[in-house]
């Protein structure tokens, strides 16, 4: 079982690669347990959006 630590880490590496499937399974059950962990994830997501819709320009390309 992964501690938080380790999840934190493995979101965070999620925003820049695409996890194995060895990283994922962990991850998931890790996620499906600790709330914490669960609303970290989202927030990462958010704010990995809202840097991406910040340095785009109105016409969709980048700045």
């Amino acid at each position: 079982m992964l501690k938080c630590k380790q999840v934190n880490r493995l979101l965070s590496e999620a925003q820049d690669r695409p996890l194995t499937p060895r990283e994922k399974l962990p991850l998931r059950l890790h996620l499906a347990m600790c709330d914490g962990c669960r609303v970290l994830g989202k927030q990462l997501d958010l704010l990995r959006q809202a840097s991406r819709s910040y340095f785009r320009r109105d016409d969709g390309t980048p700045r």
